[in-house]
């Protein structure tokens, strides 16, 4: 049977929902599994040190992931549709919060993307669908070039510190540890480190270099932004769905084995 895989960014800020919006996908989805960036961040001792603060810098985006590693990863699921058996992720130890959605849109995608998927076998090819969710997605360029599809969640920078101050804590990606590495932020850490890497990384992709306002530029192809404080948890869902029944019924390359 033909393979066609399918990969979907969910971009965003730290505590933007990008996260959830991507296990909401997972649920509908036939086929479906998550890749998720921050198991690409290099062991703690290897994370840089920032030049004015003296803090370990978790978020500028040189240093916060292992790039080639994620790259080569991203081409090994874009061939098969598995995440690689040697891949260990720390995302289950973290805290989330449930943000349900409509049970009738629950209902209505999944139905629609079964009966894709069985209209699929039946011609001989097999769907995968392959969510990566991250906080500098669309920061590499050759992680870009690997999505089929783009979404980025903006939400605005007060309701992003206060969901960071309310979380407690990160596991951090330590691949030889499956309980990873609980990782605090010191005093001032949002200001000072997370909020600017955001920026640096991100206004690049915006009009006017504006993180808050501006609308994609188109340097990043066909990116979908998602206005987190506009739309429930259902309209994104509702919204990323409508962008993929398009994909799912058409045919094209997008991978296969």
């Amino acid at each position: 049977m033909k393979t066609r895989v399918i990969l979907v960014g969910i971009g965003g800020a730290t505590c933007s929902g990008k996260t959830t919006l991507a296990k909401h996908l997972r649920r509908i989805l036939p086929n479906s599994v998550i890749v998720h960036q921050d198991d690409f961040a290099p062991p703690q001792e290897l994370i840089p040190i920032h030049p004015v603060y003296g803090v370990q810098d978790w978020d500028r985006a040189e240093g916060a992931i292992d790039w080639p590693r994620m790259v080569k990863a991203l081409d090994e699921v874009k061939r098969t549709g598995e995440i690689p058996p040697e891949h260990i992720s720390h995302d289950h130890l973290n805290e989330q919060k449930d943000v349900p959605i409509d049970d009738a849109v629950y209902q209505k995608w999944k139905t629609y993307f079964e009966k894709v998927d069985q209209e699929h076998r039946a011609r001989g090819e097999e769907v995968k669908w392959v969510m990566v969710d991250g906080f500098l997605l669309y920061w590499h360029p050759e992680v870009v070039e690997k999505l089929d599809v783009r979404v980025f969640l903006r939400v605005p920078h007060d309701a992003l510190k206060q969901r960071r101050h309310e979380r407690h804590g990160y596991h951090t990606a330590v691949q030889s540890d499956p309980e990873g590495s609980l990782w605090r932020d010191p005093p001032n850490y949002w200001e000072q480190i997370v909020w600017p890497a955001y920026v640096e990384a991100h206004q690049g992709i915006l009009e006017n270099g504006d993180v808050e306002h501006g609308k994609p530029n188109g340097k990043v192809p066909g990116l979908i932004l998602l206005e987190g404080l506009e739309l429930s948890m259902s309209d994104m869902v509702d919204r990323v769905c409508g962008v993929l029944e398009g994909l799912s019924s058409g045919g094209g390359d997008k991978g296969s084995a």
